[in-house]
């Protein structure tokens, strides 16, 4: 089979960039061995005059009367662009003639930079197609109706069912609902369930809240996830990240701070997926999350290290509960100590219950099924059946009046009334305005957010078993479902990581498993926080040590340290910015970083200057940019061309723009004067392969001439218009009449010279 590849270079407006393509196989006829068959977006119209050269002129036997076959149903036709060829002779004609300009010539390569798959042999019609200049006619602008056309696609498109499919994800599984699928999901609902209520009393005291706000966190999100979440995997409530930044952006103000931020978070969310922003994570480099998280996770161990050692002290940062610890530790209570301990370990050991392989565990209904299943529940639920087994043992003790341990205390029993978030709020005598709050917040409103939809987006990759995740509708989702969550008095919530491994691990089929997981927080919500008062600190410490210990991504820096060792540097700075500073200053201060390697990357791109030599023997430089040209990188070009030029003078400069995809006014202002400096030294430079749109943005700034070529044999025009001529040729005869001229010369007697009277001149 032949293949066919086209480079991802675009010519003009109206045509297409297309990756690959397979003609037929070799076992069809003769003349339908060279079959295309494309699926392009071509706007051009069938019958336009550039598309009506779309045959092969030439007397080869490639693609005649072929070329036409290129037409979608709907009556657009395509154009090729640099359509490379393997395993084909060299003799084939691959020439585009469009509306007079050759797109493609096989000729010789320009350069080793600038090579063809086909070697073939130069063709005279192509040539002769050359010989005019490149023109842009086949570029059609936009008419003034195109707009409001477009404009109105797009409107329909928004009010389409398949939109409202795409926006709405639960109108695409509810038809096929069954039994099975609920059955699973009930399962997997009341498994997270059991999971997310001790989690989110512990989560609410490191975002520095009362218990019952973690729980507020955890049920009205489930619902509305149910109706607009994408990712069934995904099990939405109050994380870990989300507590500890709340924490460092309350100041200690109170609970009302946490419900506002939930909303503006919310907000910035849910704009951001209107705006279709989500680029703007993947400014969020791999390194820079690596050190985030990992500093993140040290931050929110830290915090619970006090209470597994019984102390109490204000201060929540990474050096301030070292400094209190250090200043308190003769204050530590021992029972506290021993039950925190004991918690984690088992916590660690029952982590790995699950790990442990039965011996005939896969023959579904026999007893070691059974037992398998059984250690996966007893390592699922690992979180509930300590506290349990700990607030059952606080409250024996305090039976016998008794108190060795420090209790959570009490939960305000009922669920939360429904009213719009506060905006306003009074913190001893002063009270706060919407503005003051915000301003409070800082910039909290946008860094929780951002990390919110990093850490969900995280997690749907993780569990979406290499499907398409639509980032788009993952923010209007949790941008929802945090304006929905503050109507309850919840805090920020996400999607978190170890919950959607519960998740996915109970074998959830739909989002639907939300709304068990939120039922069962309701339910304790309403009669089981009387319960919840016994239940010691030290254990819900150990329950956040336990899974955030797994956050920490130390072993990554490892394989960085192996691919690239520039980027330990980012890793490394955002984990000491974030244990220095604040989390959301530390991860701004790595982007930074990250940005400053990135615009030197843009602001030093890579010149190869290479000599090369015409089809007619014209020596000559060819220097390839292979990136953009914006204002960073400039001068620097303009230094690199200036430099390679010195060293040969005499030759023209070809600056081959293959892969310049764009350029803007400060490069174009640096061309133009690098053209005036060619021009004064008396050196040509020819612009090889410029696109359109590049060519458009350099003759803005109306350089005195502007030398470019759209294929080969246009180029090679240029250079014999531009090369200087030729030294003159020295024979060897020339140089035996000198000799025998010189030698006469002596023979000759010369003649005395005469010396004439001067000039006398009078007194």
């Amino acid at each position: 089979m032949t293949k066919y590849k086209l480079n991802n270079t675009v010519r003009s407006a109206s045509e297409v960039t297309l990756t690959s393509f397979m003609t037929g196989s070799t076992d069809s006829k003769k003349e339908d061995k060279y079959q295309l068959d494309l699926d392009t977006n071509q706007n051009d119209n069938l019958n336009s005059v550039s598309n009506k050269n779309l045959v092969c002129p030439h007397s080869c036997g490639y693609i005649q009367n072929r070329l036409t076959s290129l037409v979608k149903s709907d009556g657009f036709g395509v154009g090729l662009n640099e359509l490379k060829v393997e395993g084909m002779d060299k003799n084939v004609c691959l020439c585009e003639v469009y509306n007079g300009g050759c797109k493609l010539c096989p000729r010789p390569s320009l350069a080793p930079t600038l090579s063809l798959s086909v070697d073939a042999k130069d063709c005279a019609a192509c040539s002769g197609a050359c010989n005019a200049p490149y023109s842009k006619s086949n570029v059609f602008p936009p008419s003034d109706g195109d707009w409001r056309r477009g404009a109105a696609r797009r409107a329909r498109a928004l009010c389409s069912a398949k939109t409202l499919r795409r926006r709405l994800p639960i109108l695409e599984w509810l038809p096929q609902y069954s039994l099975r699928k609920g059955v699973s999901d009930l399962i997997a609902g009341i498994t997270v369930g059991l999971t997310v209520i001790p989690q989110a009393i512990a989560y609410a005291g490191v975002a520095g809240l009362p218990p019952q706000y973690g729980l507020y966190s955890s049920f009205m999100a489930c619902f509305v996830y149910t109706v607009f979440g994408s990712v069934k995997d995904s099990a939405i409530g109050p994380t870990a990240i989300a507590a500890i930044l709340t924490r460092e952006n309350l100041h200690g103000l109170g609970p009302e701070f946490a419900v506002l931020l939930a909303f503006l978070s919310g907000c910035v969310e849910l704009i951001m997926g209107i705006l279709q922003l989500g680029f703007l994570i993947d400014f969020i480099s791999g390194p820079v999350s690596v050190g985030f998280t990992s500093a993140a996770a040290i931050i929110i161990a830290t915090t619970q290290v006090k209470d597994i050692l019984g102390l109490s002290f204000p201060g929540g940062k990474f050096l301030q509960v070292w400094t209190g610890m250090y200043e308190h530790i003769g204050e530590t209570r021992l029972w506290d100590t021993v039950l925190g301990v004991t918690c984690i370990v088992v916590l660690l050991l029952l982590r790995k219950v699950k790990d442990i392989k039965v011996r005939g565990s896969e023959e579904k209904g026999g007893c070691a099924h059974a037992a398998a299943q059984a250690l996966w529940f007893l390592s699922t639920t690992r979180n509930i059946l300590v506290v349990l087994v700990c607030a059952a043992l606080a409250y024996y003790f305090d039976t016998q009046k008794q108190t060795p341990f420090v209790l959570t205390g009490e939960v305000k029993p009922g669920l939360p009334a429904i009213a719009p978030p506060p905006f306003s709020a009074t913190v001893g005598n002063h009270t706060y305005t919407f503005m003051e709050m915000a301003s409070t917040l800082g910039s909290a409103i946008f860094v929780v957010p951002l990390l919110s939809i990093l850490e969900n987006i995280a997690l749907a990759k993780v569990f979406s078993e290499g499907k398409y995740v639509d980032a788009t509708q993952e923010m209007l989702a949790l941008g929802v479902c945090n304006i929905a969550s503050s109507l309850v008095e919840s805090m920020p919530v996400s999607g978190a990581l170890s919950r959607g491994a519960v998740n996915h691990a109970s074998g959830v089929a739909t989002t639907a498993g939300g709304l068990y997981t939120g039922a069962l927080v309701l339910l304790s919500l309403q009669y089981f926080t009387p319960y919840f008062f016994y239940i010691p600190k030290a254990s819900l410490a150990a329950v956040i040590i336990a899974a955030v210990v797994f956050m920490m991504e130390l072993h990554v820096f490892k394989p960085i340290w192996r691919t690239k060792k520039l980027d330990i540097i980012p890793a490394v700075v955002t984990f000491a910015a974030c244990l220095l500073t604040r989390l959301e200053l530390g991860i701004v201060i790595g982007i930074a970083v990250n940005l400053m390697f990135l615009l030197y990357a843009s602001a030093r791109p890579s010149v190869k200057v290479t000599r090369a030599v015409s089809s007619d023997g014209i020596e000559h430089l060819v220097a390839v940019v292979d990136r953009s040209l914006a204002f960073p990188s400039a001068e620097f070009v303009r230094r690199a061309l200036r430099k390679a030029a010195d060293s040969a003078r005499a030759a023209p400069l070809v600056l081959d723009a293959t892969h310049v995809q764009a350029a803007d006014f400060t490069a174009a202002k640096g061309i133009k004067s690098l053209i005036e400096e060619f021009e004064a030294r008396g050196q040509a430079i020819i612009f090889y392969n410029v696109k359109p749109s590049i060519e458009s943005v350099f003759q803005g700034v109306r350089p005195r001439s502007f030398l470019h070529a759209s294929c080969r044999a246009e180029l090679d025009r240029l250079l014999r218009r531009v090369a200087p001529p030729p030294a003159p040729h020295i024979t060897c005869e020339y140089f035996d009449h000198l000799l025998q001229l010189a030698v006469h010369r002596e023979r000759v007697p010369r003649r005395p010279a005469t010396l004439l009277p001067s000039r006398v001149v009078p007194r």
